[in-house]
Formats: C-alpha cells, structure tokens, sequence
C-alpha cells in the first residue's frame, strides 16, 4: 500500500511540473505566433536557441545555425504581406522528460492572394531554464 501510495504521489508530481513545461513550450509558439503576425521576424526568431547548432529543416534542405535560419525567414518573407497571417495548429506536445519534448502541429497562413500551409515537427529542449526549439522540420 506504500509502494502505491508513494508511486501515485510521484506520478502526480511529475504530471504537474511536466504540465507546466507543456504549457511553458505553448507560450514559446503562442509568442512565435504573435511577433510573426506583427511582422517581427526578429521576435519570432527568439523562439528557436541562439545557437550554431539550431537546424531548421525546410523544403530544400537542412539549415544549420540561428543566424542562417534567421537570414532565410528573412529571404523567403521580405515584408509583412509576404508573412500573412499565421495560425497554427498544435496537433501534439510530449514532454520526454525534464530538458525535452517533441511537438507536432500544422500551420497556415492567411496572405491577400493565396494560403499555404504544411506540418511540422519541433524538438524543444530547455536550456538555462527556457524551452527553446533546436530542431525545426517544417513542410
């Protein structure tokens, strides 16, 4: 009965702090959201991890570093009608364990002549206490 006990108080534990994580993480894309619906590519960027070793795989191929993920959303959407609107759809967020959780949803975006959209899968990692994306796939 102990066994029991002491094992569902650690399974309620953990469920709490993984849902803060869960809901720290849908912060992080909740604020992507709103910085790239203002046009700040710079804002949306604070989401992934300022680091040469983010990589961001697209359409083409992989991009490796914050910087050339930055210089390529910049690239690709020059201004805000390039961005649209965005909207996305948060399909799934596991927390694997305390420092990292996998995320699968869909976006869309809302432009004056057309509305692409596509999947994505995340990984998030927490570093010095913040959830940062380290690895985009996006289609």
């Amino acid at each position: 009965m102990k066994k029991t006990i002491l094992f569902l108080i650690l399974v309620l534990t953990c469920g709490g702090l993984y849902a803060q994580d869960r809901l720290a993480i849908l912060k992080v894309l909740n604020t992507q959201q709103t910085a790239w619906n203002n046009g700040d590519i710079d804002g949306y960027m604070q989401g992934y991890w300022k680091s040469d070793s983010l990589v961001f795989v697209g359409s083409s191929a992989p991009v490796h570093g914050w910087q050339n993920t930055l210089d390529r959303y910049k690239k690709h959407y020059p201004d805000k009608a390039a961005m649209g609107q965005l909207t996305f759809t948060i399909l799934k967020v596991d927390v694997l364990d305390s420092t990292n959780a996998f995320v699968l949803g869909g976006w869309n975006l809302k432009r004056e002549k057309d509305a692409p959209g596509g999947y994505f899968t995340l990984w998030f990692k927490k570093i010095d206490g913040e959830w940062v994306i380290v690895c985009d796939h996006t289609s």
